[in-house]
């Protein structure tokens, strides 16, 4: 009994700092998306037109997309799903996803991309609370454009569910996300939350914003706060 008593706390012990580290892995992913979402509305004229982005409903921001042959021929990311209020007032907790997919649009020898999607319409919205849907196939998509305007008014740019961005070398611009798959993390909400939560569970649920994405939420609300009709 002893015995049994001495590995049980073993085990423990070494559980401990293991979910330790994934909070603070997770609380850094936070950050950057804070900091990558601040810096590209930092230079209007290089930005999302203000515009797209008082009228969308939800954001995806992945800080730091890997490319490489581990997702074959392919790119994976970790990122952060965030959803306005229901009542268009502020945005609500955020639900952390992964994205991977195709070879689609990253530089050549560009290891590493930021990667900003806006949800446009309530079509979007709900391809964010399954557990998993494909950019271009389930949800209609187009590159966006950028500046301080959305003057490019295409028949694609206004009927589509999901604009996308990416950012690689300092270089901020419409991509193509056609044929990747964006998927619930749910490793990631618990060491969020702690509970092992889908995004149906978080978004627009009323969750408590927990206090790692404080800094992701304000940076949000301070660019746009409410969603125009």
């Amino acid at each position: 009994m002893r015995l049994f008593t001495f590995l049980l706390a073993i085990a423990l012990g070494s559980a401990l700092p293991a979910v330790a580290d994934e909070k603070s892995k997770t609380a850094e992913r936070l950050d950057d998306a804070a900091s990558l979402f601040s810096e590209i509305m930092g230079t209007p004229d290089k930005s999302i037109p203000q515009d797209l982005l008082d009228k969308s409903y939800c954001m995806v921001l992945v800080p730091g997309m890997k490319k490489g042959a581990f997702v074959v021929g392919g790119q994976f990311g970790r990122g952060f799903a965030i959803c306005r209020q229901t009542s268009g007032q502020g945005w609500g907790p955020p639900a952390a996803i992964r994205i991977e997919g195709g070879s689609f649009g990253l530089q050549l020898g560009v290891s590493s991309t930021d990667v900003v999607l806006l949800v446009m319409n309530e079509r979007g919205m709900k391809r964010l609370t399954t557990s998993q849907f494909t950019i271009g196939g389930d949800a209609s998509a187009a590159a966006g454009p950028v500046g301080r305007n959305a003057t490019a008014q295409t028949d694609a740019l206004m009927t589509a569910e999901i604009l996308s961005w990416s950012r690689s070398r300092g270089l901020f611009a419409g991509i193509s996300l056609a044929g990747a798959t964006l998927r619930n993390d749910i490793d990631e909400n618990q060491a969020m939350y702690g509970h092992r939560w889908n995004s149906k569970d978080i978004l627009m649920s009323g969750a408590k914003t927990p206090a790692a994405a404080a800094k992701l939420i304000g940076e949000l609300n301070k660019y746009s706060a409410r969603r125009s009709h």
